[in-house]
């Protein structure tokens, strides 16, 4: 049974009246013939591409799975809350699909912090939490290192992908001296910057400059005049689109050639208008999966969302895809939809095939997967290379 009254007074001053009406299935979020799915998103505001992107990937995997007699011989419902990519609306958007709405699942948020906003309800209401994309450790496990019971990633984690980008830039690119450029707001970029470093000064490489900027700039270019006259042969650049697309436009109108490298905070196609498909040459990022990977399982998702929407998938569209499908097949070997068989069917997932890699989740509810390395060239995303944890 879910402890539904956690922080009552903060639930009751969101809520007032809605808790009388909570489900009476014992907590289960499955009703008469459907499973009820929440899906709390950046549906608007600045990350507004990404949580789109996964709801898009969610959409879909949904309608395959329905179409094929559903999970359990039940049919998945989605519910979906716009978090207005703020914390605080993540927060309550969670309250409200525990609480209101019932749900065995919510899937997102998009960002880390997003998500975290989240992990208290997911939590004491004992509803699992699944993060498509949220890399940052404490997703998972919080900062007195103990486990959060309910959530889980489909993505890699944080140092996972600063540890693939140092090793890309000095192993492929045979990079020696290297910069960072990293928003010192962000749990994510800190994360990415943090195990990029120390990865890439262990490999014998040499950290020539460590600069910040802050979520929302617009001019960055007193802080790449510093970053470029410390001469690095690649700086690293792990942040969102929106200030991403302008630092890569400044640094390329400033004369900075040199090969730029961010994570997967940069999938997003407002990353090209911001920044123009000629300065996105010769930049690479790490993400979850290419569109133009050969492997068969990709192809036949990449055929399917282009019929569904008429585009090329992203790597947000992937993960959320993938992380319909994986809860989907742990509710299927759960043998029903209570959470807390559920979140142990999940916790025994392993080498489990998706769209982004084969999956194994580990002791810290986070998938061992593969990541990939994407190369920019003309505004477009090519597949570079596959790297296996």
């Amino acid at each position: 049974m879910k402890r539904k009254l956690f922080n009552t007074l903060a639930a009751t001053a969101l809520f007032a009246g809605v808790l009388a009406g909570c489900g009476t299935d014992g907590g289960s979020g499955a009703s008469g013939d459907t499973i009820k799915i929440g899906a709390n998103l950046e549906l608007s505001g600045n990350v507004a591409s990404y949580g789109t992107s996964i709801y898009d990937g969610v959409k879909l995997a949904i309608k395959e799975i329905n179409a094929n007699g559903g999970v359990n011989g039940k049919k998945l419902e989605p519910i979906a809350v716009d978090n207005k990519s703020e914390a605080s609306e993540a927060t309550n958007g969670a309250l409200k699909l525990t609480d209101q709405d019932n749900v065995l699942a919510i899937i997102g948020a998009a960002t880390s912090g997003n998500t975290v906003a989240q992990v208290e309800v997911a939590n004491n209401a004992e509803t699992i939490l699944i993060s498509p994309s949220g890399t940052a450790l404490n997703v998972t496990v919080n900062d007195k290192g103990e486990l959060n019971p309910y959530a889980f990633r489909t993505t890699f984690i944080d140092p996972f992908q600063g540890t693939v980008a140092a090793n890309f830039a000095i192993n492929e690119l045979g990079i020696k001296k290297a910069a960072v450029y990293q928003d010192n707001a962000s749990d994510y970029a800190k994360g990415l910057a943090d195990a990029f470093i120390e990865t890439f000064e262990a490999a014998g490489g040499e950290i020539v400059a460590d600069e910040a900027y802050v979520a929302k700039d617009t001019d960055f270019r007193s802080t790449l005049t510093r970053l470029k006259s410390a001469s690095p042969e690649f700086i690293f650049i792990p942040g969102y689109y929106e200030e991403v697309g302008l630092i890569v436009k400044q640094a390329r109108e400033m004369g900075i050639d040199v090969p730029l490298m961010g994570g997967d905070g940069w999938d997003s196609p407002t990353l090209v208008e911001l920044a123009g498909a000629e300065a996105l040459n010769n930049t690479f990022t790490t993400n979850a999966y290419s569109a133009n990977d050969p492997d068969e399982k990709i192809q036949q998702f990449v055929k399917a969302f282009e019929k569904e929407y008429d585009k090329s998938p992203d790597g947000f569209n992937a993960l959320g895809y993938d992380t319909v499908y994986l809860l989907a097949d742990a509710i299927e070997r759960a043998g029903e939809a209570d959470a807390e068989k559920v979140r142990d069917a999940l916790e025994q997932t392993k080498d489990f095939k998706l769209v982004t890699g084969t999956v194994t989740i580990d002791e810290n509810h986070n998938p061992v997967k593969s990541a990939t390395i994407l190369e920019y060239k003309d505004g477009k995303q090519e597949f570079n290379s596959k790297v296996n944890p």
